[in-house]
């Protein structure tokens, strides 16, 4: 009777959990409001043990974006598009599955102008905040000893390149730089030193995902400056560790790869002969998962970066 109740208990959670909405999932996490209109929001793994390695993944989120639409569901009627794009909540799950030997934490950093360059713009001591955030951050979880993971999609590089602006060196516990057609904001003169210095110390990884956005037209208009946008500025990045001797490119059919031998500083810049905008594409092709994955074990292990989802059976409804 004690087996047959057991069972039970074990059918009826694995019933609970099948059933779990966005909705439910989404109001369970937890959120932090800053004073400077910032929301962040905590995505924890069902337990944190303490016995396993702990990844801090910082998402800054996309120009545009609330943190719901980029955690993503399946869309219903009358949602909004946002809703479909990005995915980073199904994308986590996937990553969660994939490595379950590590407590996967990601937090969401949104701000009220849903734009990390105009944040910027509006306080003149941003970079400051931005890594005074960064280590409110890592206190909350410094039981576990984290290791911290910085990403971003779109503008959102804009508060990955604030946070390297705020420091003297890259810290050691920062372990990897994912941007996700985000590299708007390079400059050589105060990124490229930093970051190269960075790259040389243990068990560091950049990811670079980008496409061709300077033959885009848009209304008429090209999308992006000559110098402006990521195809450029990933382009000037790469080169820059080349000159450090960091780096070796490679040209395929479709895309564009500069990396090093281990694979965990890679950039992938995908050709766009067609003149589409892949901006939000590059994300929801598994993109997420490469810039956590890429470089270590579980890379392209049941996906594969610029080809179907792999996480669709993690959306939620």
């Amino acid at each position: 009777m004690r087996y047959l109740f057991l069972f039970f208990l074990l059918l009826f959670n694995a019933k609970l959990k099948a059933q779990q909405t966005f909705k439910a999932k989404f109001d369970s996490f937890k959120k932090l409001e800053i004073d400077s209109g910032i929301t962040l929001t905590f995505d924890e793994p069902d337990q944190l043990k303490t016995a396993l390695p702990t990844k801090l993944i910082i998402f800054a989120l996309p120009n545009g974006n609330t943190t719901a639409q980029s955690f993503g569901k399946q869309l219903a009627p009358g949602d909004d598009w946002h809703f479909d794009i990005q995915h980073i909540g199904a994308q986590t799950a996937f990553i969660r599955k994939a490595d379950p030997q590590t407590n996967y934490i990601v937090v969401y950093a949104e701000n009220s102008l849903k734009a990390w360059p105009a944040w910027r713009r509006k306080f003149a001591n941003s970079d400051e905040r931005i890594a005074n955030l960064v280590k409110l951050i890592e206190s909350h979880y410094a039981q576990y000893h984290p290791q911290l993971i910085l990403t971003s999609h779109s503008g959102g590089g804009s508060f990955i390149f604030g946070y390297i602006n705020a420091q003297q060196l890259l810290p050691a516990n920062l372990v990897r730089i994912g941007f996700l057609d985000a590299t708007y904001g390079y400059e050589t003169d105060k990124h490229q030193s930093k970051l190269a210095n960075w790259l040389k110390l243990p068990n560091k990884s950049l990811q670079v995902i980008a496409y061709n956005d300077s033959v885009v037209t848009y209304n008429g208009k090209p999308l992006v400056s000559p110098t402006g946008g990521t195809w450029y500025r990933s382009q000037l990045l790469a080169k820059d560790l080349v000159v450090a001797g960091q780096l070796q490119k490679q040209e395929f059919e479709d895309r564009i790869s500069f990396r090093n031998r281990q694979g965990t500083t890679a950039f992938i810049l995908i050709k766009n002969p067609a003149a589409k905008i892949f901006h939000t594409v590059l994300v929801e092709k598994n993109g997420f998962i490469q810039l956590v994955l890429a470089g270590t074990k579980f890379e392209d292990k049941g996906y594969k970066f610029w080809k179907d989802r792999a996480y669709a059976s993690f959306i939620l409804p």
